[in-house]
């Protein structure tokens, strides 16, 4: 494993120079990957800073580097290419706040316009008039899209190449979102004017507008409310230059954005309440030391060695990370527990496996967790997990919520398929998320490749909207790859047989056997309970070997050769 935990930015402007806040506020120091702009500087200058940090993220996809993008409120004539692990944020307290007319977009990084490794980049609040009038989000996994107002339209492919996408949330756009080749999305809390197009599984969770049709033609799923739902914490910026992470208020039974009226309804927290984090300078050490004192923790860009567990104890504790800010345990510790407590907020981290095996690299609420937190649930936003890829990486479990109520807000768990360290005994992992909680909430629940369960849940009144899942590519053999007898291969999605009530919505799940001879018996296994629902379900065997016989316990055609069995309910 390298141990460089920051990659500086060469030959650019001095970032002080091109960040300095309004008078009278003192600058945060939010480190050297961290660029702050606003409208009165050169513009110029700001692209030229911008086309730097694209040029060296542009491929990286498993490099050190990571970037955030931070615009204060105004107007700003740029182009914004955005690369991998990087994070363009408004400051905003409404995406209009911030206003970006040029050629903000997301690129395929493969030939023939595929986005199918387009991974770990996010936009965040902010609003842009597109060159040409559309903007392209070419995208897969783990690339939030959040708080935006696009005055135009959206296309999420590039070219009509391949992509494996994504998310949208609490997002409005003028014109129309077509969705193109993307394999599948899903889309909560959103606006706009049209949606056109269709692939394998598009969930459409309280948006306004959704699209006309149902499943199986075209294969959409629409739930019109949701549930229940806090947006993810922001960082935000006053006139004087006073820095503060708002805090949206929990939301029941609702749809379209949060900020119609202007400000996202909730709290504020100035940002003297967080503990700045900085890579190669804070360690769990110092980290937990600053949570003791009651701090709220920002992580800055950069990857965060573990030698210790960074344990969140405090109730209402809000722990952010910008551009991708990436934890990783380096001698097999548990890289950050959550306590049973109110309110805790975990948003925008890259759980990333270390070379020695994890139990776990995310654990909520200890094994037993009891206490009830429907009124104040502790909340996970665009928190992801990576074993492998980037080097060696190992971790039984990837997440575990052991906590009740608690609502996962866009994750994608993935055991690498590709990159640095990967095979079947080398990036290990048995199970991607493991659910031991009642009542806990899932949206966009991304899982992929893991040796065992790829979910596994065991607690009662879950509720996940939009599942996708691909089956590990990697399994040498039959006997390798068995969960029971007469049962080929390990769910991806297992329900426990004690549990007798859970529910899930739009659920894609997928093989790419690499090697000859294996096969899976089921996609989904639950038990037979009256109390546990599934609704809308599609396999695919992508490639040439192996199938998925039975998409839910018995029921439901076999994915082989071509065939893209559905299923719509289940009972």
């Amino acid at each position: 494993m390298r141990k460089s935990t920051q990659y500086r930015l060469p030959l650019l402007l001095a970032v002080s120079a091109l960040s300095a806040p309004a008078a009278g506020a003192a600058k945060p120091d939010f480190g050297p990957n961290v660029f702050v702009f606003n409208p009165s500087m050169p513009s110029a200058a700001m692209q030229e800073q911008i086309d730097k940090a694209y040029a060296i993220q542009k491929n990286s996809q498993f490099g050190p580097a990571r970037y955030a993008l931070l615009f204060a409120p105004g107007e700003y004539k740029l182009n914004v290419p955005i690369g991998y692990y990087t994070q363009v944020l408004g400051l905003g307290k409404s995406p209009d706040a911030v206003h970006i007319v040029g050629d903000v977009r997301s690129d395929a990084t493969l030939p023939n316009n595929n986005a199918t490794c387009t991974f770990w980049k996010a936009v965040e609040g902010f609003s842009v008039t597109p060159a040409g009038g559309t903007m392209q989000w070419a995208v897969s996994q783990a690339v939030p899209f959040r708080r935006m107002h696009i005055r135009g339209d959206l296309v999420l492919h590039q070219k009509g190449g391949w992509a494996s996408g994504g998310w949208i949330a609490d997002a409005l756009i003028d014109g129309n979102v077509g969705s193109g080749s993307q394999q599948q999305w899903i889309s909560r809390n959103a606006e706009w004017r049209s949606w056109t197009g269709a692939n394998w599984n598009m969930v459409f969770v309280g948006v306004v507008n959704a699209p006309a049709g149902e499943w199986p033609d075209p294969p959409y799923t629409k739930v019109a409310q949701v549930p229940i739902i806090r947006e993810k914490p922001f960082l935000q910026v006053d006139g004087s230059g006073n820095y503060s992470v708002r805090i949206p208020a929990l939301r029941a039974n609702s749809s379209g954005i949060t900020w119609r009226a202007g400000a996202t309804p909730g709290k504020s927290i100035p940002l003297g309440q967080f503990h700045i984090a900085r890579p190669g300078v804070d360690t769990a050490a110092t980290i937990n030391a600053q949570l003791a004192k009651g701090k709220n923790l920002l992580f800055t860009p950069g990857i965060y060695d573990l030698t210790d567990t960074i344990r969140v104890t405090r109730p209402n504790t809000v722990v952010m990370g910008l551009g991708f800010a990436t934890l990783r345990p380096t001698n097999g510790v548990t890289a950050m527990t959550v306590a049973d407590v109110d309110g805790v907020i975990l948003a925008g981290l890259l759980f990333d496996g270390g070379a020695e095996s994890s139990p776990a690299l995310l654990e909520v609420g200890p094994a037993g967790s009891k206490a009830a937190h429907a009124k104040n649930p502790i909340s996970l936003h665009d928190v992801f997990f990576r074993v492998g890829g980037a080097g060696v990486g190992r971790a039984a479990v990837s997440l575990k919520i052991n906590s009740r109520d608690t609502i996962l807000d866009h994750t994608w768990i993935w055991r690498a398929d590709h990159g640095s360290g990967v095979g079947w005994k080398s990036n290990t992992g048995a199970n991607g998320l493991i659910v031991n909680g009642d009542n806990v909430t899932v949206y966009g629940l991304f899982v992929e490749h893991y040796q065992e369960y790829q979910v596994l849940w065991n607690g009662n009144g879950g509720r996940v909207y939009f599942y996708q899942s691909e089956i590990p590519y990697d399994p040498p053999d039959q006997p390798s790859y068995a969960s029971a007898p007469g049962a080929n291969g390990w769910a991806s999605y297992k329900v426990a047989d004690r549990v007798t009530s859970h529910e899930a919505w739009g659920l894609g799940i997928y093989s790419v056997f690499r090697n000859r001879g294996v096969t899976l018996t089921r996609a989904i296994e639950v038990p037979n309970q009256a109390g546990v629902k599934f609704h809308n379900m599609i396999t695919c065997r992508l490639g040439n070997n192996g199938e998925i016989t039975k998409i839910i316990n018995e029921a439901g055609a076999a994915a082989a050769g071509n065939t893209r069995p559905k299923l719509t309910s289940y009972p």
